[in-house]
């Protein structure tokens, strides 16, 4: 399956009562969709998998094919013990869902073990990209093996380690030849770390920030290739602000995502612990940087 454009992670909202919104999340989407992306990835990591039951991923997983109505790919996320990546996978197949982006396993084994597990998933018969983040490090001879099951279809890196992505999409596209597999950038702010990406092959790139502000998200992926200065200044007065706060506490990579959602007037609800929200002050940061990336694309318009 070909991607391209800027994918979509839509954040999981909760009502008052800490429940999944699906009417929330369907307008979320719905908002999103409008924007362009070249896919949506529902409950993967911005929509806190890890905290999601098996009914609550089959709900929001159902809702995101439900909004997107078959105008981009929907992937879903799947993860966690065997057990529950085959239940996540499942319920994906049932409710229409074109592919699966595999988190890492809980547990650590070899590598024979790695590949049992990634083949059982793929078994379900949905397409499969594997997540390579803390604490899955994967060295190239690796990524060609797991490449090679049928069903996995691509490859998105949480890491950051360019040495190491470089040597892994030079491994897999000679072992592979002609045959299409997708690399995308997926660190948290990945926009900050695109250009060096792209230097290595890697054009794709999954977005946090096009889940509160598709505006910029659409800008910098414009001005990105073309080379206009845009794209210089959303990185500098953006993007580098955006991912400054987020380094300053563990789990902000979402809990800004949704402090942004709910600045914008989406009722997204608060995150589920152990992940924390905001401080006051981090909140009136996080607004002054959405202003500014939002002052950028008005003032290129």
């Amino acid at each position: 399956m070909k991607l391209s454009g800027v994918l979509f992670f839509p954040a999981t909202p909760f009502d008052p009562r800490g429940e999944v919104d699906p009417s929330v999340l369907r307008e979320h989407i719905t908002t999103g969709l409008a924007h362009g992306p070249g896919g949506v990835f529902a409950a993967c990591g911005t929509g806190e998998l890890t905290s999601l039951s098996e009914r609550e991923q089959a709900l929001v997983v159902r809702t995101a094919v439900e909004a997107a109505s078959g105008e981009v790919p929907v992937f879903a996320g799947a993860g966690g013990p065997l057990g529950t990546a085959l239940h996540h996978a499942r319920a994906a197949a049932e409710a229409g869902a074109d592919g699966l982006l595999l988190l890492p396993p809980v547990a650590r084994g070899a590598v024979d073990g790695l590949s049992a597990y990634v083949a059982a998933v793929a078994e379900v018969g949905l397409p499969v990209v594997l997540y390579q983040r803390a604490p899955l490090v994967l060295e190239s001879s690796t990524v060609v093996e797991l490449a090679g099951i049928p069903g996995v279809v691509g490859f998105k890196d949480g890491l950051g380690d360019m040495d190491r992505m470089q040597r892994i999409v030079l491994a897999v596209r000679a072992a592979l030849g002609e045959r299409e597999f997708t690399f995308f950038n997926g660190l948290p702010t990945a926009e900050l770390t695109q250009p060096a990406y792209r230097a290595i092959g890697v054009d794709l790139y999954s977005s946090a920030a096009f889940s509160f502000v598709p505006e910029v998200a659409t800008a910098f992926a414009r001005a990105l290739p073309a080379g206009t200065p845009v794209a210089t200044e959303l990185l500098t007065r953006f993007y580098a602000p955006l991912a400054e706060l987020r380094s300053r506490v563990p789990g902000y990579a979402v809990s800004l995502v949704k402090a942004g959602l709910r600045l914008r007037g989406v009722a997204a609800g608060p995150v589920r612990a152990p992940l924390t929200e905001p401080s006051p002050e981090h909140l009136a940061e996080l607004s002054r940087i959405v202003d500014a990336g939002l002052g950028v694309v008005r003032d290129a318009a």
